[in-house]
């Protein structure tokens, strides 16, 4: 029998190995209209999410007091989502990876501002090793004026904005609740890009559409149940194999090798993560209070 702290690591690796499946899938669907690609992402992640609801919430499963933040952090996890489907599609797996990984350092910073936390001289530190490893990475981008390599970025910004948001929803809202709003979001905007222009998919292709969907989906779900029952401390740092499957699976389905600068970027901005990370842990651990400080 597994211990919990077992399950936990089970469940994150699976959540990395998902993720990781549909971010393949994404780059693979590059013949589809985006806006089409995004319903099958909402639509089809909605079955696992469907299953978490209480029996006795389904026919009012969405009614809530908090509708302007759930608003926002649906219009925020959009723009993320956009911005990483099309960098996905256009550039190197390893470099939107490692590029998505700096999404702690924007938190760190947005932290500030929106739950007026204290940032001490370790996670500032960590958020300038971070945004070297960024400029490292992104550099081909900006000598170029490609504005390709600014959409991770984005992608960041946005996923700051909604994690710091579900931090404060997850006051009252369940998971499932928070899920299914957002799910239900890019499902009808993406329906509203039928106009701009859809392909109708081939059996072979509808699977591959829906399976972005359902593997987006469930890699959530695996995501907030290995948080739920495991030590974040012993589960987190999982998260970074994703750049070894980007890397292997790059290579041998699009030939992509990354770059020297690309992995010692990726590992300034891994390593940047990890500081902030241990540093949340330790004042978890030492300051019993909603307000973090360092």
């Amino acid at each position: 029998m597994l211990t919990r702290n077992q399950l936990g690591f089970l469940y994150m690796f699976l959540s990395v190995c998902t993720f990781s499946i549909m971010d393949l899938l994404v780059k693979w669907s590059s013949d589809y209209p985006t806006g089409e690609v995004l319903f099958f992402r909402g639509f089809f992640g909605l079955l696992p999410t469907y299953f978490l609801i209480p029996k006795k919430k389904l026919k009012t499963f969405y009614t809530t007091e908090r509708s302007k933040e759930h608003l926002f952090r649906c219009l925020m996890g959009l723009i993320a989502l956009v911005a990483i489907v099309v960098a996905l599609r256009k550039l190197p797996l390893a470099v939107v990876v490692s590029l998505s990984y700096a999404a702690p350092l924007f938190i760190t910073v947005l932290s500030i501002f929106l739950l007026s936390e204290k940032v001490g001289i370790f996670r500032w530190l960590a958020v300038l090793i971070g945004f070297i490893g960024v400029i490292i990475i992104a550099e081909p981008g900006f000598k170029g004026m490609n504005y390709l390599y600014f959409l991770p970025l984005i992608f960041c910004i946005g996923m700051a904005f909604v994690t710091i948001t579900i931090r404060k929803l997850s006051t009252t809202e369940p998971i499932w609740l928070i899920s299914i709003f957002f799910t239900i979001t890019i499902s009808i905007t993406g329906l509203a890009t039928i106009p701009m222009g859809w392909i109708v998919p081939n059996f072979q292709d509808f699977i591959l559409l829906a399976l972005i969907g359902i593997t987006g989906g469930s890699a959530n779900l695996f995501l907030t149940q290995s948080y739920k029952l495991s030590e974040v401390s012993l589960v987190a740092p999982l998260k970074y194999l994703a750049l070894i499957f980007a890397i292997i699976f790059g290579y041998l389905i699009w030939n992509e090798i990354p770059t020297v600068k690309t992995l010692i970027g990726a590992s300034l901005v891994i390593l940047a993560s990890l500081i902030i990370f241990k540093r949340e842990i330790y004042h978890k651990q030492t300051i019993p209070s909603t307000t973090r400080h360092e």
